[in-house]
């Protein structure tokens, strides 16, 4: 960790030699909490693509998606590859003959170095991670976990829909399987204190997983979140409060914990609130002159 803490750039730069950019893919997924395995109306927050909204669908001919998704981030500068991120909904959530092939598809590209796959810790049964240890033997994979909360109201409140044993016990398997693990937390839930939040945070750091993604709360339509919030049941984060609980949260993180994301943005064609997150470079400026001045330090705070 060479500056306030470990960023996502710092451990590419250490691991491969420079900048991966991540192209999000739509693998055609669904979720246990849409199909009616668990729920039907998905978790509250979710938007109509899953969180996908800017995914590329990976169609017949994965080199013309990739094609596409490139085309997208306009990667610039010393970028060393790719990260192919299966982003929506829930990306193990198939026969293991299906995530196979989609799989494959993608790794089997030059341009791809790491495979990364958004999922739900209670969707990796014992064929899924015989194939994702399979594969990570070829190319790095990564589990990027749906936690978002520590807290068993919450979970209920937002439809998770499983309890945080089953999390502990995924991350336990995947870092088993020789896999790097990402936690989702999301910052600002509705009738979370500061202090519940960085328990939260404090929780992940000790869990075993390898990396992070600090989310902020957005409210997007057409979510059953938004009804809640025009329902004045909620208010939306201000950016200073959002920057000092970011601020609380790293300074319990372990400082080899790598930190993927310290903010979110949502499409702007869907975002109610808040609003400032719109302009993300503001945000990250602000961000980055509130670390600068407060004297962060990832881990300051790790109790023993």
């Amino acid at each position: 960790m060479s500056g306030h803490y470990y960023s996502l750039n710092e451990y590419l730069q250490r691991s491969f030699g420079g900048k991966l950019y991540k192209l999000a893919l739509d693998g055609g997924f669904t979720c246990p909490n849409r199909d009616g395995t668990l729920d039907t109306r998905g978790c509250i927050f979710c938007s109509g693509r899953g969180s996908g909204n800017f995914a590329e669908f990976l169609s017949a001919s994965a080199t013309e998606t990739l094609d596409r998704a490139i085309a997208r981030v306009a990667s610039k500068g010393n970028c060393v590859g790719y990260i192919a991120y299966f982003q929506n909904y829930t990306g193990t959530y198939a026969p293991v003959e299906r995530l196979e092939s989609l799989y494959r598809a993608v790794l089997e590209d030059e341009r791809v170095k790491v495979l990364s796959i958004a999922t739900r810790p209670d969707c990796l049964g014992d064929e899924v991670m015989e194939l994702l240890k399979e594969l990570n033997r070829e190319k790095p994979v990564w589990i990027e976990l749906g936690l978002q909360t520590i807290h068993p109201q919450t979970a209920e409140y937002i439809r998770r829909g499983y309890p945080l044993e089953v999390f502990d016990s995924a991350v336990k398997r995947c870092r088993q399987a020789g896999l790097e693990v990402i936690v989702h937390m999301i910052l600002g839930l509705p009738g979370e204190s500061d202090e519940m939040i960085c328990q939260t945070a404090e929780y992940v750091g000790k869990s075993g997983a390898n990396g992070i993604k600090l989310q902020l709360l957005h409210v997007l339509k057409g979510t059953d979140l938004a009804a809640d919030y025009a329902a004045g049941k909620f208010s939306a984060m201000e950016l200073e409060h959002y920057i000092q609980l970011l601020e609380n949260c790293i300074r319990v993180l372990p400082p080899e914990m790598v930190i993927h994301r310290l903010t979110g943005d949502g499409d702007k064609r869907e975002l109610i609130a808040p609003l400032w997150t719109a302009d993300k470079k503001r945000v990250l400026n602000a961000i980055r002159s509130a670390f600068e001045r407060d004297g962060l330090i990832q881990g300051e705070k790790i109790r023993p």
